[in-house]
């Protein structure tokens, strides 16, 4: 019997995969959601057993990230160049604004095969992480978070117009 795949052998175990199915050292993947911070999130043996303080450093790592790109997500909509704008002003901002998504994107994946750890405290963070920054930076919570300048500050403190 060839397993299904048309006479092709199975590729020989390496020491990052043992033919145990496990993700390297003798460990496990986990296929649901699990408690611990025996983790290993991104990177082969990290955090690891290293104990808790590179674990919660991993999950700050993790909900900062997943707050970098909330941040981003809201200054790549507000950033938008004047219809006016010189031709080579414009081409900047357009250069300026992919790598703003590049970054964006880069980071959101990252934060993505991090969940995938299947960890429960890593997820919590993530999740954590989005809110923390929908709420500086997306919310308008915060007076400065709420873009127009001055001007518009001016703008919303002056009576209404009222139409003739």
């Amino acid at each position: 019997m060839d397993g299904g795949m048309g006479g092709m052998n199975p590729a020989p175990a390496s020491p990052a995969m043992p033919s145990g199915g496990g993700m390297g050292h003798g460990s496990m993947a986990h296929m649901a959601f699990y408690w611990g911070e025996r983790a290993q999130i991104l990177f082969s043996g990290w955090p690891g057993d290293r104990g808790h303080h590179i674990y919660f450093l991993a999950l700050f790592l993790v909900a900062t990230a997943a707050a970098v790109c909330e941040c981003l997500s809201v200054l790549s909509r507000r950033l938008t160049p004047q219809p006016s704008a010189p031709a080579t002003l414009r081409s900047t901002f357009g250069l300026a604004l992919t790598a703003i998504h590049t970054l964006k994107m880069g980071l959101l994946y990252l934060v993505m095969l991090a969940v995938m750890s299947f960890n429960v405290g890593i997820f919590i963070a993530a999740i954590a992480g989005h809110a923390v920054g929908f709420l500086i930076a997306g919310s308008g919570a915060f007076k400065w978070a709420r873009g127009g300048g001055p001007k518009a500050e001016v703008a919303a403190s002056l009576p209404p117009v009222e139409k003739i």
